[in-house]
This record gives C-alpha cells, sequence and structure tokens, in this order.
C-alpha cells in the first residue's frame, strides 16, 4: 500500500515555534509485548532528505526494515537506545517504565536535545523535556520514523537471542509478543525468566497464576492494562 513519506514539518514548526536548534524523535517498541524488554531510540536527523522508503517500522518487511535500520544507524546525526526490563515493567507500570527507557535513551545522546517529538497522543515523558506528541508520528515525522525503525530492529535482535535458550517460545519470530507458538509454550512450559508476571495473561493460566505480581498502590488506584492483551484474544 503507498503512503506518503514522513517530512520535517513538525520539527521545523518546534524550530520556528520554540528556538529548539536540536530536535529528537522518540519512539517505542514492545509495549504490548508479553516478554523483553520495552525499548525506546531516540533520534537526531537534522534536516536532510531522509533515505528511500522511511516509515514506520510496522509498514515494512522484515528485510526491507533490516536493511533500513542499518543505512539509517550512520545517516542520522546521532542516536540512542533505552530499555525497561520486564522486572522494572512489573515494578512500575508501563507508563513509568517507559519514561524511564525513554530517560534512559535521551541521556544516552552525545547532545541534550531543546525538543523531543514523541510519536503518539500521550507525553509520558513529562519535565524536564520540552515534548510534542503527534499521532503517528512515526508514518509523518522523519526523525520519529528513523527511531521507529531503528528501535524495532534492534528490539527484535535482542529477542532473538535471549531465545535461543527458550526455543519453544518462538521469540526469534514474535519477538515476546503472542502468537500460538507463544501461547501453546506458555500453557506447557510457563513463564520464562524475560516475561512480564504482572500482565494479564497470566489469569488463564491457571497452573501458573501463582506467579503472577501485583503491585501494591498506596492511593488505591486500579494498575494500569494499558497496551496489556489477556491469553485469550
Amino acid at each position: 500500500m503507498p503512503y506518503e513519506p514522513p517530512t520535517h514539518t513538525v520539527e521545523r514548526s518546534l524550530r520556528a515555534t520554540t528556538g529548539a536548534k536540536i530536535v529528537a524523535g522518540v519512539d517505542e517498541v514492545g509495549r504490548g509485548a508479553w516478554a523483553g524488554p520495552v525499548t525506546v531510540c531516540a533520534a537526531i536527523t537534522g534536516l536532510r532528505r531522509p533515505p528511500v522508503g522511511l516509515t514506520d517500522s510496522k509498514l515494512l518487511t522484515i528485510k526491507r526494515r533490516t536493511a533500513l535500520a542499518e543505512e539509517l544507524r550512520t545517516w542520522v546525526t546521532s542516536y540512542a537506545l533505552g530499555h525497561a526490563s520486564p522486572e522494572e515493567i512489573d515494578a512500575l507500570g508501563m507508563t513509568a517504565a517507559l519514561r524511564l527507557a525513554a530517560g534512559r535513551a535521551l541521556d544516552a545522546l552525545p547532545v541534550r536535545p531543546d525538543a523531543v517529538i514523541l510519536d503518539g497522543k500521550h507525553d509520558y515523558l513529562g519535565t524536564p523535556w520540552r515534548v510534542r506528541t503527534v499521532i503517528k508520528g512515526d508514518q509523518s515525522c522523519v526523525a520519529v520514523a528513523a527511531a521507529s525503525v531503528i528501535a524495532k530492529v534492534q528490539r527484535d535482535k535482542m529477542m532473538a537471542e535471549l531465545g535461543i535458550d527458550h526455543a519453544d517460545f518462538g521469540f526469534a519470530d514474535n519477538a515476546g509478543y503472542p502468537s500460538p507458538v507463544h501461547k501453546a509454550a506458555l500453557a506447557e512450559r510457563g513463564p520464562t525468566p524475560y516475561h512480564r508476571l504482572s500482565w494479564a495473561y497470566l489469569d488463564a493460566l491457571p497452573q501458573w497464576r501463582h506467579l503472577k505480581k501485583v503491585r501494591s498502590w498506596a492511593d488505591g488506584s486500579v494498575p494500569e492494562i494499558e497496551g496489556q492483551l489477556g491469553f485469550d484474544f
């Protein structure tokens, strides 16, 4: 399906309205997975013409995405990755884990951005960052699209490596996301050390339900379940 290539429109707007000189695009991958970290990439691209075919990583074939990520690593001005582990996700919740991973990525950049373009409608970064949220920014903004591709390819590689000792779960193919192979392995073997144990899928696994971690909320609020998929989906 044809798609419009991303542009620098939002970055130019940020530069004009805020005086920002260095703008980073930020995108995440792994939010809805049952296993593995959530990974965030921060990319600075400047205003140069992007590589041909750049778009949201989810719209690209594996072959094209992998090749494009390799090209982007040398094309971008700079980029950095940040991760939040399954244990951190269980302890903090996804919103705080995203903030942690994104902060790690931004702090790892060689220069501190003056502003951030964040994919989506929710600002999970907050202060002290100056943030512009853009729905489908991974399709419309060059820097966010670049971050999307790099983050996806890097996390997929990590999950394939983690899955070497857990071949039945198919991490090399599903990257920790729900799939028939993943569900069957969970039902038979239970979660690996890389699974998120606060996730709703454990509710449908009576023999493993005792492993579920429940965060305590001092203010009496209900734990967040945004992005989680139960076992029956």
